[in-house]
């Protein structure tokens, strides 16, 4: 690994941050050439780089926000996406794009023409095509340095999401469906790993972070039987409520890997875009 800290600096830019800090950046290029030459992947390149104090240029906007160990914490970590529609698309796009170094996507669904109004993946040409299909190409796009692992399959049961799920350090909801909301919560227990929920219906939307030990969604819906759907059935899912739910999942995501930050935990996280409003509840 030093070989190629060496080689890394060797081939970047010097520069300084906003404290006069020096450091060194690295184009895409020279890292993808680097690794080829020593055999290693992209992932791994790039921590080796961050460990050498080599930046690489795609995260030079991360800085700032997780610093050089927690851009490091992202790229060594997993994380769990059930849903790869609404909600899971943007999600998938904006840990790509912070550099989450290893993506678990669940979604059984293929894409249909109602999907085109809001779905991150979707497009006309793609119609038909496989979520998860959509999910991996997509990210294969935006940094390959970030593996991703699929499953096209339809997950009811909490074993059935453990043995999908097993390497996560966070799991994320982006599901539409409250039963298996709550068994993707139970499968978090088992797995003893935080759970990132998000809900979206019309103009509203909600998020939450619950851990293995938290009521979470039990303290919203209870112990008895659950409605199939809510009342997104009614108000619909117009294009920028999943975004602005899905940008605070991400969020709630990157403080967990990091451990920066203060996260929604036993606090929903209520917004109603209509009337302007924001409301945090105790769960």
């Amino acid at each position: 690994m030093q070989e190629i800290g060496e080689r890394l600096r060797a081939l970047a830019v010097e520069t300084t941050d906003a404290h006069g800090e020096q450091f060194w950046v690295i184009s895409s290029a020279r890292i993808r050439e680097a690794a080829e030459q020593v055999g290693l992947s992209r992932r791994e390149a790039e921590i080796a780089a961050l460990r050498g104090h080599v930046l690489p240029g795609r995260y030079v906007r991360n800085l700032g926000t997780v610093g050089w160990e927690g851009q490091i914490a992202l790229l060594q970590s997993t994380v769990g996406i059930i849903g790869a529609g609404g909600l899971g698309g943007w999600i998938i796009e904006g840990l790509a794009r912070m550099g989450v170094g290893r993506l678990i996507i669940i979604d059984n669904d293929v894409f249909e023409e109602n999907n085109l109004n809001r779905q991150a993946f979707c497009r006309e040409g793609n119609l038909g095509q496989p979520k998860v299909e959509a999910a991996r190409q997509r990210v294969a796009e935006v940094n390959v340095a970030v593996e991703v692992v699929t499953h096209q399959v339809r997950v009811d049961k909490p074993q059935e999401m453990v043995e999908l799920l097993r390497g996560a350090g966070v799991l994320v909801d982006a599901l539409d469906a409250l039963p298996t909301r709550l068994a993707l919560q139970q499968a978090a227990r088992e797995l003893s790993v935080p759970l990132v929920h998000g809900a979206i219906a019309g103009y509203v939307g909600q998020v939450m972070t619950i851990f293995p030990d938290d009521p979470g969604l039990l303290g919203l819906y209870g112990e008895g039987p659950v409605p199939e759907h809510g009342i997104e059935v009614q108000w619909g899912n117009p294009a920028a409520t999943p975004m602005m739910v899905a940008a605070w999942q991400i969020q709630e995501v990157i403080k967990l890997l990091t451990g920066r930050g203060e996260l929604l935990r036993r606090r929903m996280l209520f917004m109603d875009s209509e009337i302007g409003a924001i409301d945090i509840l105790q769960v």
